[in-house]
């Protein structure tokens, strides 16, 4: 079966969301953090899976749910510990990030039976998964990230090695506080949701 993979940081404050400050401050921002990873984590604990995977830049919390496995991200750029990530996988695997909590355990029931591949565009250019049937972690590296082209230039790598690519559906990652109300009407009943309209509510944004 597919191993699931979820590559995160630690929310602490300071170390993520730091484009939601302002209109929050870093500790609200890394309490939407830890809403979005545990929302994330729990879709990924509901879909079928070989193995769970939380590949970690920090040290697990209570948002952890059992049932993961935790390993630590090696060094260098984002395309290095992608790579790495999936260098850890022997058979088919799903790759996905912490700012998509409008995910759900059906978006990551990926078939590779009539692919090789799968890629998660984002609105913003980039992905928020990727899958392959036989994990090759050298399609990832030097793929630029964190860049409108970067979802296009990483299909691009997976064609032109002859994987057969499965587009999955478009979703909106959670950066600005624009986005992070988007992703939270999308869905409504998660704990992402919820913490945003608390702090909404206390700080009278």
């Amino acid at each position: 079966m597919t191993t699931l993979l979820v590559i995160a940081k630690e929310p602490r404050p300071g170390r993520v969301k730091t484009r939601l400050t302002p209109p929050f401050t870093p500790r609200e921002a890394a309490e939407l953090a830890e809403a979005a990873l545990a929302d994330t984590l729990h879709a990924v604990a509901a879909a079928p899976a070989g193995r769970r995977v939380l590949v970690l830049d920090g040290t697990p919390g209570p948002w952890l749910p059992p049932g993961f496995d935790v390993v630590p991200q090696c060094g260098g750029g984002l395309d290095e510990r992608l790579a790495a990530a999936f260098a850890g996988c022997a058979g088919p695997a799903l790759l996905i990030g912490m700012d998509t909590p409008q995910v759900t355990p059906a978006l990551l029931t990926v078939d590779f039976a009539d692919c090789d591949a799968c890629l998660g565009p984002a609105e913003d250019g980039g992905f928020w998964a990727l899958g392959m049937s036989v994990p090759d972690p050298a399609l990832l590296r030097g793929v630029p990230m964190s860049t409108a082209s970067t979802g296009a230039v990483q299909r691009e790598r997976l064609v032109a090695a002859g994987l057969r690519v499965r587009d999955l559906p478009r979703l909106r990652d959670v950066d600005t506080a624009a986005d992070a109300r988007a992703v939270a009407a999308r869905a409504p009943h998660g704990r992402f949701a919820a913490r945003l309209a608390r702090l909404t509510a206390v700080g009278g944004r």
